[in-house]
């Protein structure tokens, strides 16, 4: 596997993860018990893996262009 392959792979894992928590804060946010918030922070988890998806799809577009 390239460089570039494992970058795409990357972004695409880490977009994933952003929507997976997404769906997380969803769920806790319609809880039935409202004692039980949990304790696993979902909106930091999902800023962190969207910031990571945009940065790794930006070198990932960025080495296509300069292999040329």
């Amino acid at each position: 596997m390239t460089t570039q392959a494992g970058l795409w792979w990357g972004a695409g894992a880490a977009a994933a993860l952003a929507v997976m928590a997404v769906i997380a804060e969803q769920r806790r946010s319609r809880r039935r018990n409202l004692d039980r918030p949990g304790c696993v922070p979902w909106t930091l988890i999902q800023l962190l893996a969207f910031l990571a998806a945009i940065s790794l799809l930006a070198l990932a577009l960025a080495g296509r262009t300069g292999a040329a």
